[in-house]
């Protein structure tokens, strides 16, 4: 696949929630066209549906009616185990809660992914290497989670998202814990990813500053994706 080939393209998406007083719409007719390269921004208020579209992007969560296809293929037409291992290959998740464990180094922590295909073979463990250095932990693969600050925990997470060099990187709220310098460096570390023109970089936040970084924005409301300048 080229550079410039479409990668992730939503059509007519739909979500709703079931409630004893009706279906309850979340998200409705949603679609668009993402290429390899793209760094997208999505803001909106809480509960806006801001977050149902990540976990749909990345095929944590069905959508009611409409297609995702990822890489040319649509993951809500496999089996539940095809499907979690498609999501292990092409997505890459940063969350505001860094989601490390806390009983394994930050090594193996990078290295969680990769450990459905068996132990890691030398390549894995030379890019875990690799990006840790990237994100300035290369000092710090052997501590445990509980010896890091709030900031190099989720340079250690982003570091994680990327061991298996997914085709998109969908992250919710990544910033959302952390000091301003912290948080710049998390975006700092977010533009490069864009700057190498390999994978989508899709980022949810509130952070009006983090999301003027990026160079194609948008806005949920009313259930709605809209474009902002």
């Amino acid at each position: 696949m080229q550079h410039n080939d479409v990668l992730l393209q939503a059509t007519s998406i739909s979500k709703s929630y079931a409630t004893a007083g009706g279906a309850v719409p979340v998200l409705e007719n949603i679609s668009f066209t993402w290429n390899r390269g793209d760094a997208v921004s999505i803001m909106g208020p809480s509960g806006s549906g801001k977050s149902t579209l990540l976990y749909i992007l990345g095929a944590l969560e069905a959508p009611t009616s409409g297609s995702v296809t990822l890489d040319g293929e649509n993951p809500f037409t496999m089996t539940e185990m095809a499907q979690a291992a498609f999501r292990n290959r092409h997505a890459g998740f940063l969350f505001q809660d860094h989601c490390l464990l806390p009983q394994c180094s930050v090594l193996e922590n990078v290295l969680t992914p990769v450990l459905v295909d068996g132990p890691p073979d030398a390549s894995a463990l030379e890019r875990a290497k690799l990006l840790l250095d990237q994100v300035g932990l290369s000092g710090r693969t052997h501590h445990r989670p509980g010896e890091l600050s709030g900031g190099e925990k989720q340079r250690a997470a982003f570091a994680r998202s990327l061991i298996r060099k997914p085709s998109v990187l969908l992250c919710d709220e990544p910033t959302g814990n952390l000091d301003r310098k912290s948080a710049d460096a998390v975006a700092d570390l977010l533009l490069g990813v864009h700057g190498e023109k390999e994978t989508i970089v899709v980022i949810v936040t509130h952070s009006p500053d983090l999301a003027a970084r990026f160079p194609s924005r948008f806005e949920m409301r009313d259930q709605s994706l809209h474009s902002r300048p």
